[in-house]
């Protein structure tokens, strides 16, 4: 396929509530959307979820956009590729880091590639299910009684599983309560990092809450003090922001730092550098699932995709439009059934449409180059 043009939009949409995490208060999401059109008029989109700041990751919105438009489009218009593979043998391995970045235009290139064959984006990448399973992360809340009242929310709308972000402070009494009043639900909870090593007892006593998971409970570059945690715990840890690369994957595996491993993949570079995980992960008997980053509804059908692959052994962070957004700026948007599961599209691509017109409207910037 031969690359005509490549457009950059960069997004805010207001979140329809604050989301709180150990790193801060989100109010809106801003994010980088990307769109592809091959010499015949076929067009591919994928989407680079950042924040305005560095606080999840290094990257923000403006080095993004960067990445973007001055490095990586310029190299990829005008020239002839397979595929999205061809991307980490030319200017997506000459660009170091900025997986994020990368994981847009990776995205786009595997969403055209799909729609050129005809196929579903997740029978090109060998998915096993026409249904995948929701879980849905909450974030920390003002008090208990009001995480009780989300819960209680999202446990009717059908999730299949509760992850509850905690940091130093809101852990250990919040869990007490919660697994008060609901005992037997599936319950994991995610700290971004937010503890050391030396909180371990404290880290300790998550273990009578029968908890699927804790995820990322130490600093996302320390995958030996993770190794130490994981001897002193019986609760499994999941990897989330350490695992930007399969290379970490290995270390992590080799350390046993952890039993479980998040894959998102816009923090890993994309669909293709996800799949490599993927494929390891199942080799080597280590359980994924897929974690996402408040993607809107293009991101989100990449996200479905990968959730349908075999080695995704728990409900994933992937929500309905709804849970964030008023709008989507994709149709049909994303709807969770009764029973807690979302379909796997069949159409060829990531299997919905861009609404243009709404696109147009929450863009704050657009360039296109080519």
């Amino acid at each position: 396929m031969k690359i005509r043009n490549i457009d950059l939009y960069l997004v805010r949409m207001e979140l329809v509530s604050p989301f709180e995490t150990s790193f801060g208060v989100e109010t809106h999401r801003e994010t980088v959307i990307v769109r592809i059109e091959e010499e015949n008029g076929e067009v591919g989109w994928g989407e680079s979820p950042i924040m305005e700041g560095p606080w999840y990751s290094y990257e923000t919105s403006q080095t993004a956009w960067h990445i973007l438009k001055d490095f990586i489009s310029p190299e990829l218009v005008g020239s002839e590729i397979e595929g999205p593979e061809e991307l980490w043998k030319g200017i997506g391995k000459r660009v170091r880091g900025h997986n994020i970045a990368k994981a847009g235009i990776d995205k786009a290139l595997w969403d055209l590639k799909a729609k050129l064959e005809g196929k579903s984006l997740s029978k090109m990448l060998g998915g096993v299910r026409d249904r995948i399973l929701s879980g849905i992360s909450i974030g920390i809340k003002k008090n208990v009684d009001e995480l009780l009242r989300t819960i209680e929310k999202r446990l009717e709308e059908g999730y299949m599983r509760i992850k509850l972000k905690i940091k130093p402070g809101w852990d250990v009494e919040v869990l007490k309560r919660v697994r008060k009043e609901y005992p037997d639900i599936p319950l994991q909870v995610d700290a971004n990092a937010a503890y050391t090593l030396d909180d371990y007892l404290s880290l300790k006593k998550l273990d009578q809450f029968d908890l699927l998971m804790i995820e990322q409970p130490l600093h996302e570059d320390d995958l030996a003090d993770h190794s130490q945690l994981a001897r002193k715990i019986s609760t499994p840890i999941c990897l989330d922001e350490s695992i930007k690369s399969i290379h970490d994957v290995k270390a992590a595996y080799l350390l046993g730092s952890c039993e479980i491993i998040n894959l998102k993949p816009s923090r890993v570079g994309g669909i293709t550098k996800g799949l490599e995980i993927h494929d390891l992960c199942l080799s080597l008997g280590l359980p994924i699932w897929i974690g996402g980053m408040l993607e809107t509804g293009i991101g989100r059908g990449f996200l479905v995709a990968m959730a349908s692959l075999p080695g995704v052994r728990f409900p994933n962070d992937i929500s309905a439009s709804s849970r964030y957004f008023k709008e989507d700026i994709v149709e049909p948007e994303w709807r969770l059934k009764p029973d807690g599961t979302m379909s796997v599209p069949r159409d060829p691509g990531i299997g919905i449409e861009v609404k243009e017109d709404m696109l147009e409207k929450v863009a704050v910037r657009r360039e296109r180059v080519g």
